[in-house]
């Protein structure tokens, strides 16, 4: 399952770096309004992540049981609140987004570009409500090529029309920073109707029911249950990212764009890893709900083995030639200083990180988010409070910021770890020894 997303994550890692490749072009104000702007998409994961989570954990459960009428009810109860997230969405992005901008940034140009791209990029932001999911549906049903290829095809729309629009290559109409917006927002589109269509023609454990839109409230509880958490644990990196722009606001518009890049390119680098991590969850998920429980302790050994193998590796990389990484894509000499700086610096929690990462899959695939809730609240709170105190105090650099951040994650990886293994205790009884003579028998 992890080889077909990592290849979808992959080209998105390519979309990611052409598209800050184009705007880098345009200047450190729209470097830095891209960032902030792009800083609402965690805001979009948190709700997103309610669905994708709580989908994806319930429908492997039912998929484990064989019980395709209880992954009908799930799937389309999450459509349904897909479809009503959507439109919240549009309507108050529309409506805030102005005001969120203004709150975290005090030059006018980064906050005029920002403003740009996400006008153009809020229709797409809304739509991953039922993109997600459909993708949430099909993961816990254990298929991911379909959405991968879809995935794949979406994003390279995106990579063609970046420059069209953008810098208006062949057009001779360069929108700038709102033409990242709407490539974005076409690409969003396609995907959406690709993968409508292959899972109305294809798809057979779970299908549309319009009949089952009602309002099902034990259903509309057991997803929040188990993906509210989730959702929240995305909500707090929001914030978390909001006060990191807040604070070095003061350092200008060059510190923000760098800080901006090199988060962009470290979430990159990120994403093979989060593919192994994110396909745990239907595996361990189906398995739980199959009562084979020493296979899901078996997912967290594997996902957890190769996730931080592929984190030392970027470690390696991010350390010892970070400037390379973000050279290509600005020409500001602060801002490359500022962004690799970051990321030599914050690689120190990449493995840590991919100990997160699994350990966040295996309480999904357990129905229960609430433990990588409170380890990330843990992590915030030891963040939040000693940055503000640093942020009063004279010499106050951007390097305390980062080092202080490395090791927040180092002490979530740790509480993680040990909630884990408290699951595991409760909720995965040891294995029966299996007498082959009553299986031959039976």
């Amino acid at each position: 399952m992890a080889i077909p997303m990592m290849i979808g994550m992959i080209i998105q890692t390519l979309y990611f770096l052409v598209d800050l490749y184009f705007v880098g072009n345009l200047g450190g104000n729209a470097l830095a309004g891209l960032s902030l702007a792009g800083n609402a998409m965690f805001l979009i994961f948190a709700l997103t992540q309610i669905l994708n989570v709580g989908t994806t954990a319930l429908i492997s459960h039912a998929a484990g049981r064989k019980d395709a009428k209880d992954a009908n009810a799930v799937f389309n109860q999450s459509m349904m609140l897909a479809s009503l997230m959507a439109l919240v969405v549009i309507f108050l992005g529309y409506l805030g987004s102005d005001t969120y901008l203004t709150s975290i940034s005090t030059d006018l140009a980064t906050i005029e570009a920002g403003q740009r791209y996400l006008h153009w990029f809020l229709p797409g932001m809304a739509l991953q409500f039922p993109l997600v999911a459909v993708s949430a549906a099909l993961r816990g049903a254990g298929i991911v090529k379909p959405t991968m290829l879809i995935q794949t095809l979406s994003i390279i729309v995106n990579i063609i029309l970046s420059p069209i629009l953008i810098i208006g290559w062949g057009t001779d109409f360069p929108m700038g920073i709102a033409g990242a917006g709407l490539a974005s927002t076409i690409s969003v589109v396609v995907a959406v109707v690709m993968l409508c269509v292959y899972f109305v023609k294809a798809e057979k454990f779970v299908t549309f029911k319009v009949s089952l839109w009602r309002v099902d409230s034990a259903i509309i509880k057991r997803l929040l249950g188990i993906g509210l958490p989730a959702g929240g644990e995305f909500f707090l990196m929001f914030a978390y990212m909001g006060l990191i722009y807040w604070l070095i606001q003061h350092f200008g518009p060059e510190a923000q764009a760098g800080f901006g890049l090199g988060s962009r390119i470290m979430q990159s680098l990120f994403l093979p890893a989060m593919a192994i991590a994110f396909a745990a969850p239907a595996v361990a998920g189906q398995n739980f709900g199959a009562k084979q429980f020493d296979r899901v302790r078996e997912t967290f050994f594997w996902s957890a083995l190769m996730t931080c193998s592929l984190m030392a590796m970027l470690s390696v990389v991010c350390f010892f030639i970070p400037e390379l990484l973000v050279q290509g894509f600005t020409d500001d000499q602060n801002v490359i200083l500022v962004a690799a700086t970051f990321l030599q610096i914050i690689c120190i929690n990449f493995i840590p990180t991919g100990i997160v990462f699994t350990c966040s899959g295996l309480f999904q695939s357990l129905g229960n988010t609430l433990p990588s809730l409170y380890s990330t609240t843990l992590r915030i709170i030891l963040f939040v409070l000693p940055a503000l105190l640093l942020s009063q105090m004279d010499g106050f650099n951007l390097t305390q910021l980062w080092y202080l951040s490395a090791s927040t994650v180092v002490v979530q990886a740790v509480i993680s770890f040990m909630l884990l293994r408290r699951e595991f205790r409760y909720r995965l009884p040891k294995s029966e020894p299996i007498d082959e003579r009553l299986v031959i028998l039976k």
